[in-house]
């Protein structure tokens, strides 16, 4: 690994890389406020838990329809822009369907949810592309912070939402004032963001720093990318490959979030209450991995902690699936939650090598991964009607060793410029 990296990042990449850090946290509180309140939709609506299960998915179809435009979206008016304006729409689209469960319209929060999905997603794709913008600028990997911070944003809302249902706070009171929260505080830190490439740079976030002084922060203010191109990016063997390696490490967090808990409680007979502890176990490794590993990624390099992280995450969900005992089960899902930290992060890394074309590939690469952090959750389960979800969960084997497999084409690009190309070789 190269080690000629700045001794000091310039300021307004350090200013970036923390409004960017704050960015991803409003963004986990926005996604856990909604999931903290599924039980108040449910009652509202009186759905049965297979209603309720297609209700979910209408979210999840809106962000897999969306998120393939995201980098031609990105491209053209910047990640900063598009921060704020799907993160509108995503605070609209929530507001609508909580609005819609007070007032017993499902078709009504149907559309809100899709809305909402569609918002969700673009504004994820945006500020990853804008992580692996200020990650260049500043010449060491941060990604996995940002990450990191989402997790942290999903613990806090997650805490908001259990004392709001405590309180009897209604459910359209509480979401809307997260998400109008949320959206002031993305307004703000755009304010701070770097140029992106194929944006204007008075455009898109903070003022264009002199790319004569840093040429690092030269930005390409071309019309930005066509429908053609996004076409085009989804025949490139490196981006699908990487994103291979995201839809591994998206369906083992997936699948951990959503059956960990049950499958201790049905697994080995605990109270829901070990169950909590078992995903609290896992979340808190993946939380504290991503905010270690990023020195190990600029001291390893970016494909040996993807292989390490890969294989920590076959033999944790191995460990977790087979072993009888319980405690020796709850190291298994530590050591999963471990593996499962970097693939997303690292993978966005990878997708942003060349900052010309990062746009469009973050978006195939998010696309890819959301995809199975939508969908493989759910066929897991569908599984576990059969066979118990602890076996169930033995099915990750298969995508973690094609991720280990398929792990070197994140290697780093000869024509990433600038600092870039040192992070993770």
């Amino acid at each position: 690994m190269s080690t000629d990296l700045p001794a000091r990042p310039p300021a307004h990449a350090v200013r970036a890389a923390w409004a960017v850090f704050v960015v991803f946290v409003v963004a986990g509180i926005g996604m856990a406020t909604w999931a903290s309140r599924i039980p108040a939709v449910r009652d509202g609506l009186g759905f049965s838990e297979a209603e309720m299960g297609v209700l979910l998915l209408t979210g999840a179809i809106g962000s897999l329809v969306a998120l393939p435009l995201s980098g031609m979206i990105a491209s053209r008016i910047g990640a900063g822009r598009t921060c704020v304006s799907f993160a509108a729409l995503a605070a609209a689209g929530f507001a609508v369907a909580t609005l819609a469960v007070d007032g017993d319209h499902p078709l009504l929060v149907r559309t809100g949810l899709f809305l909402g999905g569609m918002g969700v997603g673009i504004w994820d794709a945006a500020m990853n592309l804008e992580g692996a913008v200020v990650e260049q600028r500043l010449g060491r990997s941060v990604m996995p912070r940002f990450h990191a911070g989402f997790s942290l944003g999903t613990v806090a809302g997650a805490g908001i939402g259990a004392l709001a249902a405590h309180a009897g706070a209604s459910l359209a009171g509480h979401v809307i004032t997260v998400m109008v929260i949320d959206l002031l505080v993305v307004v703000v830190c755009v304010r701070f963001f770097e140029p992106t490439p194929h944006t204007a740079a008075a455009g898109d976030g903070a003022a264009a720093p002199d790319t004569r002084a840093d040429p690092a922060t030269a930005v390409d203010t071309g019309t930005g990318h066509t429908l053609r191109d996004t076409l085009a990016t989804w025949r490139e063997s490196r981006t699908l490959l990487v994103g291979l390696v995201v839809l591994a490490a998206a369906l083992t967090e997936g699948a951990a979030n959503d059956w960990v808990s049950l499958a201790v409680v049905d697994g080995f007979g605990t109270p829901d209450s070990t169950g909590a502890i078992a995903l609290a176990v896992f979340l808190c490794a993946m939380t504290l991995t991503r905010l270690a590993g990023t020195s190990l990624i600029d001291r390893y390099g970016r494909v040996t902690m993807l292989r390490a992280c890969g294989a920590a995450a076959l033999v944790g969900v191995l460990v977790f699936a087979l072993v009888p005992t319980l405690w020796v089960a709850l190291v298994g899902v530590a050591i999963w939650g471990a593996g499962a930290s970097l693939g997303f992060p690292l993978g966005m890394s990878a997708a942003s090598d060349d900052p010309k074309r990062a746009a469009l590939r973050v978006s195939v690469v998010s696309t890819v991964g959301y995809s199975a952090f939508f969908v493989g959750p759910a066929l897991i389960g569908f599984l576990a009607e059969h066979v118990g979800y602890r076996d169930a969960l033995l099915v990750l084997a298969v995508p973690v060793a094609v991720g280990l497999v398929v792990a070197g084409a994140a290697r780093p690009l000869p024509t990433a410029s600038g600092p870039a190309r040192t992070l993770g070789e």
